[in-house]
C-alpha cells in the first residue's frame, strides 16, 4: 500500500518555465552548469548549483554557497517567477524524446515507506553526496529536484492519466534545448486526488529508479527535523518527498557503456585471444549491442561482437546474470585487471544517450578499448530490489530526465 500525497507546488511562472527548469543538479559538473545558465538569471540552476556564482574554484560545499542558493530560491519567489499553487495538487508529468513518450505522477512519497522497504532501492549511496543534498534541502527548506520512482502498472491509475491527458489543459508544453518534451498538468480537484490517493493504495511498493540520493536525503532531512520538534506528529509536510512515479512499462532505461584506458600490458591480438575463453568474438554488423548477454566492442578501430559463453554467469541470481556483473567478472577484472569499477581510474562510463560514436570517439583520443552494453530491464531491477540485493555501479542510465524546477515541493507548513 503506497501512501502518496498533494502538495502545494512551487513552479515557474507559464511564460518563464523554459527560461527557469533545468538539468538535474547532478548530470552537470560546476564548469558546465556556468555554461548552461550562461545569461540566464533565471536558471535554476542558479538554485541547485549555486556555486556558478561564485568565482570557478570555489568549493561548492561551502556555507556561503547553500546560503546562496537559498537566497537565489527566495529571489525568484519574491519576483514573481516561482509561485505556490493555491490548492494541494497531484501533477500529471509526460515526457517525450524522440517520438515516444512515459507520463506519471508527481507526488509527496512516504519517508516512512522509504525506510521501512516499502520504496525500494537498488544502489548504495555515498555519503559525501547524501550529506550535500540533505544541507541542501535543509536549508533551502524544499524538495529543489525530484526522484524518479516506478511502480508495477495498475488499470486505475491508467485509467486516471488518460482522463487527465485527455480532458485537462496542461499548465506547461513545452520543448527544452536538448529537444525533450515536458508537458505537466496539476490536479487539484478535491474529488480526483482522492481518487489519486486511493489508486495507489493498492500498490504495493515503488522502487527508486533514479536519485538515491536524494531520496537519501529526505530520510535524513525528516529524521533531524523530527528530532528537534517535539510537537512531532507524522503529519509535516518533511515527512514526504518529491517524487515522480511512472508505470514501469512506460519506464525507459538505455545501456551504460565502459571505456578502459588501456589493455594491461596486451596487444589488441593478445587481448582478443583471451577474451575469447569467455565470449565468443565476431565481427560486428553494427556498433548496437544486439541483446541480452551480447556485447560490442570497440578496438583498434573495429567493432566486435561479443557473445558470453554458457557457465559466464548464473540464471538464479540476478545481479550476477546482469551484463555488467558477466562483463566486470570474466573480462574486465581478470583480462584488463579493473578490480573495483567504483575507484580504478582506468575505466569511465558513457551513458547510452551519448550514442556509440562516443565510444568511439573516446578510443580515439583517450582510451584503448570500449564496451556498449544492452540496457537492463525494468523487471531486472525490480527483481534486485525485491531480492534487497544492490545493482552493479553504473549499470542504468535513464532517459529522458526529469527536469528541475518544472515543480519544487516546498518543506514550510505554513504555504499548506
Amino acid at each position: 500500500m503506497s501512501d502518496v500525497r498533494p502538495f502545494r507546488g512551487l513552479r515557474p511562472r507559464p511564460d518563464l518555465v523554459h527560461k527557469v527548469a533545468a538539468p538535474p543538479y547532478d548530470v552537470l559538473n560546476s564548469e558546465e552548469a556556468r555554461v548552461m545558465a550562461g545569461d540566464n538569471p533565471l536558471s535554476y540552476l542558479h538554485v541547485s548549483k549555486a556555486e556558478i556564482d561564485f568565482p570557478p574554484g570555489t568549493d561548492s560545499h561551502s556555507d556561503e554557497v547553500y546560503r546562496k542558493a537559498a537566497e537565489n530560491q527566495e529571489s525568484l519567489v519574491e519576483r514573481g517567477v516561482l509561485f505556490y499553487d493555491e490548492l494541494p495538487s497531484f501533477y500529471v508529468y509526460k515526457l517525450t524524446m524522440l517520438g515516444k513518450s512515459q507520463t506519471g505522477f508527481a507526488i509527496g512519497a512516504s519517508v516512512d515507506e522509504y525506510e521501512n522497504g516499502l520504496i525500494k532501492k537498488h544502489e548504495l549511496t555515498r555519503r559525501d553526496k547524501e550529506d550535500d543534498r540533505a544541507r541542501h534541502v535543509d536549508i533551502l527548506n524544499a524538495n529543489t529536484g525530484p526522484v524518479l520512482l516506478t511502480y508495477r502498472a495498475t488499470p486505475k491509475l491508467d485509467a486516471i492519466i488518460t482522463e487527465v491527458t485527455g480532458s485537462f489543459e496542461p499548465v506547461y508544453d513545452f520543448v527544452a534545448p536538448d529537444g525533450i518534451g515536458h508537458t505537466l498538468w496539476a490536479v487539484s480537484d478535491p474529488d480526483l486526488v482522492a481518487t489519486i490517493v486511493e489508486a495507489f493504495r493498492e500498490v504495493p511498493a515503488m522502487y527508486v529508479a533514479d536519485g538515491h540520493h536524494r531520496s537519501a536525503a529526505a530520510f535524513r532531512v525528516r529524521n533531524l527535523r523530527r528530532d528537534k520538534n517535539r510537537r512531532h506528529t507524522g503529519k509535516e509536510l518533511y515527512n514526504h518527498f518529491l517524487a515522480v512515479t511512472f508505470p514501469d512499462n512506460q519506464l525507459r532505461i538505455m545501456g551504460y557503456h565502459r571505456v578502459v584506458k588501456d589493455l594491461n600490458g596486451r596487444t589488441p591480438a593478445k587481448f582478443l585471444e583471451e577474451i575469447a575463453r569467455a565470449f565468443e568474438v565476431s565481427p560486428a554488423a553494427s556498433p548496437e549491442p544486439p541483446g541480452l548477454h551480447q556485447y560490442t566492442m570497440f578496438l583498434d578501430g573495429k567493432w566486435y561482437l561479443l557473445e558470453a559463453r554458457p557457465g559466464t554467469w548464473s540464471q538464479s541470481d540476478p545481479v550476477e546474470s546482469l551484463d555488467c556483473s558477466i562483463l566486470q567478472r570474466n573480462l574486465l577484472d581478470p583480462v584488463l585487471g579493473v578490480k573495483d569499477p567504483r575507484t580504478d581510474k582506468r575505466i569511465d562510463f558513457v551513458g547510452g544517450i551519448r550514442g556509440t560514436g562516443e565510444l568511439e570517439r573516446r578510443c580515439k583520443t583517450d582510451m584503448a578499448v570500449a564496451f556498449a552494453l544492452a540496457p537492463v530491464s525494468v523487471g531486472q531491477l525490480m527483481a534486485i530490489a525485491d531480492s534487497g540485493a544492490i545493482m552493479p555501479p553504473k549499470s542504468t542510465w535513464f532517459e529522458p530526465k526529469l527536469r528541475d524546477a518544472i515543480v519544487v515541493r516546498g518543506l514550510d507548513d505554513t504555504k499548506e
